[in-house]
Parts: structure tokens; sequence; C-alpha cells
């Protein structure tokens, strides 16, 4: 009899290795991010210089761009706007003719399979940069919660007219679950999820993607609405409100340095679970591997892995187009 546990009988091989395999990555677990500007300018391509191999696109490019990785079998995409114009109430986020709008009715008639899902908020298009309305008084700047939930629901409504597969609400008001159900329901649209940026923390991490999304507050931070990175009990508190008000989705986000967040929701909750692996994540990696410290492959790779184990049934990534091309996730 052995006198102590040999595991490596079960690592001996590749092939013994891949059929006791606890978890994979596979194409319809990862949603890929894109930018999209509305521009005249139908060539319109401009890199992200702190997210390397990432761009902020025009319609054109972006039907372009999408229609290369559908082909290499692309399954989902979370939409981002950058508006022509940026007003204190984000009036360009829920017109009818907005860039997000036009970019999902593009995708509905190209690639009807394709899931698409609309980031709902308002940072990208107010010319403060908060993700709601903002009152001034003495001096002070409040984002304003309830003002705020009429607009998001508008948002997520012409989104859905548009075709959005899914809406996610990202702005972390109080109540804005609810209140785009119930908009959502009024307008007929009782079918289309609603994927909740159920715990977003106040993350260092966001850095890169303020410069994509062309979205950083013109004043102040958004600790009064997101999370204390300090915080994980709150992180249920915030989950169970957006299950009790319909969410079909949770998400966490960042997802790499919160693992044990996406492990707690996952364990709590029977919904499937989203994690955002967030453009700070993403640049690390890139800007390692460009040094040659990291095998870059290797550790996008095991980055998603590590949040695919901790719980995450969806992860939306940067790293999605480039793994589906070369073949690194089928």
């Amino acid at each position: 009899m052995a006198e102590f546990f040999r595991g490596r009988r079960l690592r001996r091989t590749a092939a013994l290795r891949e059929m006791v395999r606890e978890n994979e990555l596979r194409a319809q677990d990862l949603i890929m991010p894109y930018f999209v500007v509305d521009t005249g300018d139908a060539t319109f391509r401009k890199p992200i210089s702190s997210m390397p191999g990432q761009f902020q696109l025009s319609l054109q490019e972006f039907e372009k761009q999408v229609g290369k990785a559908v082909k290499n079998g692309l399954r989902g995409i979370i939409l981002f706007g950058i508006p022509k114009k940026k007003d204190p109430a984000g009036t360009e986020g829920y017109a009818q003719d907005g860039i997000v709008q036009r970019a999902v009715r593009l995708c509905k008639q190209r690639w009807p399979e394709l899931v698409v899902i609309t980031d709902v908020c308002l940072c990208e298009y107010t010319d403060h940069g908060h993700c709601g309305l903002v009152r001034k008084e003495r001096g002070i700047a409040t984002v304003e919660n309830d003002a705020t939930l009429e607009l998001l629901a508008r948002t997520a409504v012409s989104h859905a007219e548009a075709g959005a597969d899914i809406v996610a609400p990202s702005d972390m008001m109080d109540g804005r679950v609810m209140a785009i159900r119930e908009a959502l329901d009024e307008a007929g649209f009782t079918e289309v999820p609603v994927m909740s940026y159920a715990v977003k923390y106040a993350s260092a991490f966001y850095g890169p993607f303020r410069e994509a999304a062309e979205s950083a507050p013109q004043f102040g931070d958004r600790k009064t609405y997101q999370m204390d990175p300090a915080n994980s009990r709150e992180a249920l508190r915030e989950a169970t409100a957006d299950v009790l008000e319909e969410a079909d989705f949770l998400m966490v986000k960042p997802a790499g340095p919160y693992l044990d967040i996406i492990r707690m929701v996952r364990d709590e909750f029977d919904l499937p679970v989203a994690a955002y692996q967030v453009s700070g994540e993403y640049s690390m990696i890139m800007a390692a591997a460009a040094n040659g410290w990291v095998n870059g492959d290797a550790v996008a790779l095991e980055s998603l892995l590590g949040i695919k184990r901790a719980g995450a049934d969806i992860i939306i990534s940067y790293f999605t187009e480039d793994l589906l091309e070369r073949g690194l996730v089928k």
C-alpha cells in the first residue's frame, strides 16, 4: 500500500491532465468589449495608448472588426459609445439615433446570433463624466440617485428597441435594476434580461478605460456610488438587492483582484455570474509581456482561468478577440 498521496499519477501526460481538468475556457464564456465612436470619418480607428491592441472605432471600422472576430468564433460583445457631443444630462446616451443604438442595429442585421450586450450608464455621455445627474449647491456637487434612474431606464429601453439582447447597468445607482426592469416591461421588452454590475468597486484598475471611453470625471471621484475596495460583506448586500429587483445576471467588477468576491457571489446566488477583467488588468499583462517579463499568452489564459475557477460563468475581457483569432480558446 502506498505510504503517501501520489497526485502526480494524474499529471503524467497531457492526455491525462486534460481528462481530469476541472475547468476550461470556451468561446461562449468570453465577451469582447468595443468602443464605438460617433464620427463622420468612416476610417476612424484610433489606438488606445494605454491599452495596446485596443481601438476606438467608427461604425464602419467596428463592422469590419466584429465581422472578422465572428468568423473566428466570437459569441458575444458589450458596447460602449463615445458621442459627438456631451451635456449635463447625457442625452446622447438615450437618443434613438445614438452611436450605441446604431451599433446594435448594425450587429443584429449582420449577425443575428451574436449576443449583443449594452453598457447602460451616463458617464460616457455627460460633460462632467459622472454616471448620473449632478446637483450643485453651495459649491458642493452631488450625483443625484433618484433623478438619474429615469434616464438610465430610458437608455435601457432605447437599447432594447434597437435590438440589444441584454442591457447591463454599470452606474451603481441604488434602485436602477428595478427602474430598468419596470421600464422594459412597460415598453413590451419583458424578455430582455438585465445583467447588473451588481458589485462594482471604486477601483484604481479602471485607469486605461477612462482614456478608451473618454469618461474621466471632471471633478471628484466615484467613491460615493461605487464600492469601497476594502469591503466584502457589502458585496452580498448589493447583490441581494439586485436579485430582489429581478436582475438576471450578477456581475463583479474588477475580476482578478476580487476573486474572493466572485466566489462569495457564486456560492450565495444561483443566477449566472459575470466578471469583468478590466482595462488595468489587461494593460498590466500587456506591459509585462511587452517587456519580456512574462509569457503574455500563458498569463492571459491563466488569469482568465482563475476567474472561471472562482465561479464566473461569463468573463468580459479585452483578450477575447486575440485568443479566438489564434485558436487559444475555442
